[in-house]
């Protein structure tokens, strides 16, 4: 398969293409669920998805080791394209991986804000043309909705997606509008990951104005850390 064809087909774009639009620029999107379901998995698979797009992405992590993170993407990457069967596919990882950053923190005592004048610093000074900001493992308890704000102001000033997971341990029967609760309004899209039988079911809870819970039909396959599309 060649790598157009590969974008074409990912189950990823059903993530861009909800009823009002999916993520765009100047959005945030929010993943939800218990710990170890497989939020990094997802973020890292959207990623992916933009970076096969010759488009470019910021991973902050605040959860594990930047040798963690690389680890999930070259795992996933290799399992995206052995399953496709992708043409050139060494030398597409080669081409994509220059179009990724990977940043660690420690949230104590750090605010967003501060975050964000790093990132804007290597977006200025390296000429890195960002398009999508990942933040994993964010602790919700040490934020107020003034950040979420201010990271709105960043989205929409510098025309970026941002997407956030977050370390807050959730209960398996708790909703995602329930988990988030107070800063609903701050996220144009939250997906919650729900372990239904042997597979991982993104549920989408809020998209844009329409709260409702929505099964997206997409599932992530505990065994190769893949969002793929439900089998009917």
């Amino acid at each position: 398969m060649i790598r157009s064809e590969l974008i074409s087909r990912s189950p990823v774009k059903i993530l861009e293409a909800t009823v009002h639009g999916g993520l765009t620029t100047g959005n945030i999107g929010a993943i939800t669920g218990p710990k170890g379901i497989g939020k990094t998995a997802c973020l890292v698979h959207i990623a992916t998805y933009q970076l096969l797009q010759n488009k470019h992405v910021i991973h902050v992590s605040f959860s594990d080791s930047p040798h963690h993170i690389v680890t999930w993407y070259e795992d996933i990457y290799a399992e995206v394209a052995r399953r496709a069967n992708l043409e050139n596919a060494r030398a597409i990882h080669d081409d994509i991986v220059k179009n990724r950053i990977i940043m660690n923190f420690t949230q104590t005592g750090l605010h967003f804000q501060e975050i964000e004048k790093r990132l804007a610093s290597i977006i200025k000074n390296v000429n890195f043309h960002v398009d999508t900001v990942v933040v994993d493992g964010f602790d919700l308890s040490k934020a107020g909705a003034d950040e979420f704000a201010e990271v709105h102001h960043f989205a929409a000033e510098l025309q970026l997606k941002v997407w956030f997971s977050f370390s807050k341990v959730f209960k398996p029967d708790t909703t995602a509008l329930e988990a988030l609760a107070g800063f609903t309004d701050e996220f144009e899209l939250i997906i919650r990951l729900k372990q239904q039988n042997d597979s991982v079911h993104l549920l989408l809870e809020k998209d844009h104005d329409t709260v409702d819970i929505h099964d997206m039909h997409l599932v992530l396959d505990p065994a190769t850390l893949l969002i793929s599309e439900e089998a009917s």
